[in-house]
């Protein structure tokens, strides 16, 4: 045990989980590269839990830090707040919510918060839906909505929530379906299980479930939620923490694989728009942002320092666009997986978007997770110098693959030899 992993136990709770046998400490990183303290270097095909979202030590974006930090770095919410204002007029336009309104917060979990706390406001009502096998954050809101019991250390809650299904697509009583009656019968469920409660005040849900291991409905399965929950008042609120900035290569947000009843009256972001700096928030349409008849700010919510990264980040995503990039290069990738995994009895499924990619793990001739064996390949694929993520559901076990979304061809091929070669080292 190195002095660094002792001082950690010693000090740090025993909860606070950390990869590998031999945890890493990373000291410094570029482009979509990493290096530990004993200078070793890394393929980062995990972005900090999907954070660094265009590139590790982006020029840009440590310039804008730099300037920023000679100039003010923090005053709270309480005074004008030049890039704040700007980075939030930036993403209002891109929402897709009309008359948008955008609060910034430090975390996805908070903004999470963020959205139920006007949710219930504005409904009048603290029972919400929710998705199994989702997560929606640490704090004790989130975790009373998270749909997995992994991430869920207690039963207590603020809210009432109800779960439905629809979030895993090959997993579950429906999963024997085609897609169009697989949406038919999740919304049936859901019909069923509103006529059961008192109105909720909204729906919340990953368009892609992140530390669930990358599941995800039909596209479309929200849209038919959509006008179930319209003709009741409740909103929707989509957790784009994970899908958000074009990771998925299709679309912009998440959510846009379920446009056809129209945008969600709540987006909720954080993780890769700040490439590390710490950004969350919610976008909402006027009426509910305003709902709040009490006084409110933000400390660290929009403080300059952040709100400088996150639009040097977001202008070179866009103008470089890596959302393209997402659905080229992570398309070829997802098609490697899949060659390796049709030679892999291990290997259940390989689904996801863009680079957002998720590698789910069996125990070979059967239907049963196998969690040693992700855990397993986590490391073989350290040893080869590539760094992953992992994740899944109560009988679920996956490999997490999103790397910066300036990943090049050459890179992802690197890193996918590099995983076959530590899936068959497993298997």
């Amino acid at each position: 045990m190195n002095d660094l992993y002792s001082r950690h136990r010693g000090v740090l709770p025993d909860w606070l989980a950390l990869y590998y046998d031999e945890p890493l400490e990373l000291t410094h990183g570029e482009g979509r590269h990493v290096w530990d303290s004993d200078g070793n270097k890394y393929l980062d095909f995990f972005g900090g839990i999907l954070t660094t979202m265009t590139a590790h030590a982006l020029p840009e974006v440590t310039k804008a830090v730099s300037e920023q930090a000679g100039r003010i770095i923090h005053s709270s919410t309480l005074y004008l707040n030049r890039p704040m204002v700007e980075l939030a007029e930036r993403i209002a336009q891109l929402s897709g919510i009309p008359d948008a309104r955008v609060f910034f917060t430090t975390s996805g979990t908070e903004a999470n918060d963020t959205a139920l706390l006007l949710a219930t406001t504005y409904r009048r009502s603290n029972t919400v839906l929710a998705m199994r096998n989702s997560y929606h954050g640490r704090s004790f809101s989130a975790v009373g909505i998270t749909g997995n019991r992994s991430w869920s250390p207690t039963s207590l809650s603020p809210l009432q929530t109800l779960y439905v299904h629809g979030g895993v697509r090959t997993r579950g009583p429906f999963a024997g379906l085609d897609d169009r009656a697989f949406i038919d019968a999740c919304v049936e469920d859901l019909k069923d299980v509103l006529g059961h409660t008192r109105p909720p005040a909204a729906l919340i849900a990953e368009p892609i479930q992140g530390v669930g291991g990358f599941t995800s409905p039909p596209d479309g399965l929200y849209a038919a939620f959509r006008e179930v929950l319209n003709a009741q008042g409740i909103l929707w609120i989509a957790d784009e923490v994970q899908t958000g900035w074009g990771r998925t290569g299709d679309h912009f947000w998440g959510w846009q694989a379920h446009a056809r009843s129209g945008p969600p009256d709540m987006i909720t972001f954080a993780k890769g728009i700040g490439n590390g700096a710490s950004i969350g928030g919610v976008i909402a349409r006027a009426e509910i942002m305003n709902c709040l008849d009490a006084n409110s700010i933000s400390t660290f919510g929009g403080t300059q320092i952040t709100m400088a990264a996150g639009l040097a980040n977001l202008t070179y995503l866009v103008e470089h666009d890596l959302q393209g990039n997402a659905r080229r290069v992570g398309g070829l990738l997802i098609e490697r997986l899949r060659a390796v995994a049709a030679q892999l009895p291990g290997v259940r499924e390989v689904r996801g978007r863009g680079l957002m990619i998720g590698v789910e793990l069996v125990k070979p001739g059967t239907d049963e997770a196998d969690p040693q064996a992700a855990s397993a390949v986590l490391e073989a694929a350290r040893e080869g110098g590539l760094l992953i993520g992992k994740g899944g559901g109560h009988n679920t076990s996956a490999l997490r693959i999103a790397p910066p979304l300036s990943l090049t061809v050459a890179e992802a091929e690197e890193g996918a030899a590099i995983l076959e070669r530590a899936l068959r080292s497993t298997y």
